[in-house]
């Protein structure tokens, strides 16, 4: 038994090992090599001609501001909407939880599109409508700009901040700010000694992790800071491999590895602040009762604000875009718009082959990328929850150290690694990456589903006669359900719209819809684009909704059995 144990841990440390070192290794070793066809010929040159380079400051300065600044902008927001929702009588509470989940169905480089269509200063819809019902002779908003860029961020990452901060509100003890109160401190006083030192781990927990996904992002630069010529790290990164006649990986891999490091440190120090909750509990056997403080008249102004901001991070974006879809070219809604209204755009969409084949490999990737990854991340949860062997702290390790990977830094790792491999080019290649890439989404919800399941079922199986496998297959895995949907849904979601590691792996005859989407924004076609982003948002949805209807069924055939 022991000696199984031992060998399942093994084998699931080796694949983990060449999905996630393997990249960062031959990152590493492409850093001082002088081409991909001169690979084994070293050399420093490249991280010279990397750090040398008098623009790379103006980028590091503009990576900053749009780092610290989106993050900054998610947090708060994530911050005042968690209170909100939490620990006042703001109605409609529902949103809250809508606000949280829908926008992770949108793909980022749609968000990023629709407000290019809003707010470009060319042809954007708003500025537009402003110019015509004011009479301005030039824009007044301009999305191409860092500030836009933070905005659009900014608006991306609340989502995931609100979802770190909003338990840790709602599990504070309210009776801590009523002494701070009884001992004369005033409101102020209090949320700044008691209030936000309690919830520090999470408001710094939301903030490291918005900074990484900040770092690692590559959509919303390119859609928004590229025509505004504002560069940040990964599209200077991305630049490097694709303009011009002679791509220079190895300095794009010289400098990717400082990027690497940096979010590898971000991602520790993120989960030493999210293992130190122990040392906030404020919530114990007795004295906690939830509190709800009245609004009283900015009780529907705020609820006014909450609306508004899930209008523009939700309906707006699908809204635009189904718009755009129809009309034959960007103009502001009206009778005229209307009169012109057709199926144009998603007969050429449809009618391409191109698209139809990253439609394809899209779902391709989705589908099945996603069954192989829940696969392997049941195995992988099983051994750190439940086997608890001498190498399950290696595999954990391991398998969360894909969770701080830059898209296009270890994009860039793989393309190294397959460079030397049939694999290059191909549709498998993604795969590949993309399951390496986001193996944590898969082992978080799992991991907590095994927590959730009390060993003696397995010692019982076990006493029986039934080996470590069918134990897993026919006792464990039934109950495992909503984790594995909830696993399913995130890695197929996030494989359909992933764009980063795309655009530096694809070629074509492996293109998928997120390239596809932004072949079509360089090209200002801004209609089909748009067909086939909503294209992109349904099968999101369709995937969502079959998989929750499959895993229903499942459960219920279980328990008639």
């Amino acid at each position: 038994m022991n000696a199984q144990r031992r060998g399942l841990t093994l084998a699931l440390v080796l694949i983990v090992g060449v999905l996630t070192v393997a990249p960062v290794a031959m990152l590493a070793l492409g850093s001082v090599t002088q081409g991909l066809d001169a690979f084994g010929h070293f050399t420093l040159g490249k991280y010279a001609a990397a750090y040398t380079d008098p623009a790379l400051w103006g980028v590091l300065w503009d990576t900053v501001v749009f780092v610290v600044g989106s993050t900054a902008l998610a947090t708060l927001l994530a911050l005042l909407l968690a209170y909100l929702n939490t620990r006042t009588d703001i109605p409609f509470k529902f949103l809250f939880g809508v606000l949280a989940i829908v926008p992770m169905m949108i793909p980022h480089v749609l968000f990023s599109v629709s407000w290019a269509l809003l707010a470009n200063p060319s042809n954007g819809l708003i500025n537009l409508a402003l110019m015509d019902a004011l009479g301005l002779k030039s824009a007044p908003f301009n999305i191409y700009s860092l500030p836009g860029m933070i905005l659009v961020e900014g608006l991306l990452n609340m989502p995931i901040a609100y979802l770190i901060i909003a338990p840790a509100m709602a599990s504070f003890d309210v009776s801590l700010e009523e002494s701070s109160r009884v001992f004369g401190a005033g409101s102020w006083r209090t949320l700044l000694r008691i209030t936000l030192p309690v919830l520090r781990p999470a408001i710094l927990a939301a903030f490291v992790l918005g900074i990484v996904r900040s770092l690692a992002s590559y959509a919303v630069p390119r859609v928004l800071g590229t025509p505004g010529q504002v560069d940040v790290l990964a599209t200077y990164l991305y630049e490097m491999i694709s303009v011009g006649f002679a791509p220079d990986y190895g300095r794009a891999a010289a400098l990717g590895m400082s990027a690497l490091l940096v979010a590898i440190g971000l991602i520790w120090v993120y989960r030493r602040l999210t293992g130190e909750g122990s040392r906030f509990v404020t919530i114990s056997s007795r004295g906690w009762r939830p509190s709800v403080v009245p609004l009283g008249r900015w009780r529907w102004p705020l609820f006014a604000g909450v609306a508004l901001l899930s209008f523009v991070v939700i309906v707006l974006p699908v809204a635009v875009l189904l718009y755009t879809s129809f009309v034959p070219y960007v103009m502001v809604p009206g009778r005229a718009a209307f009169a012109q209204m057709s199926w144009q755009h998603w007969a050429e969409v449809l009618s391409d082959a191109t698209a139809l084949l990253a439609l394809r490999n899209s779902l391709f990737l989705a589908v099945v990328g996603a069954s192989i990854g829940v696969l392997l991340s049941i195995f992988i949860a099983y051994v750190i929850v439940k086997l608890r062997t001498p190498g399950a702290a290696l595999l954990e390790t391991l398998t969360y150290l894909s969770f701080s990977f830059p898209g296009i830094v270890i994009g860039i790792g793989f393309m190294w690694f397959f460079v030397q491999t049939p694999l290059y080019a191909t549709v498998t290649a993604l795969l590949i990456g993309y399951i390496a890439t986001y193996l944590p989404y898969g082992v978080r919800p799992l991991a907590s589903a095994f927590v959730q399941v009390h060993s003696h079922l397995e010692e019982s199986s076990l006493v029986c006669g039934a080996s470590q496998l069918t134990t897993l297959r026919r006792i464990i895995a039934p109950l495992l359900v909503p984790g594995i949907v909830s696993a399913w849904i995130l890695m197929a979601t996030m494989f359909l719209r992933e764009l980063t590691l795309s655009v530096v792996l694809s070629r074509p005859g492996s293109e998928v819809l997120a390239v596809k989407v932004l072949a079509f924004a360089d090209d200002g076609l801004w209609g089909q684009l748009s067909a086939l982003g909503i294209v992109m948002i349904a099968i999101s949805t369709l995937l969502v909704v079959a998989a929750y209807a499959v895993g229903a069924r499942w459960s219920a055939s279980r328990v008639q059995a």
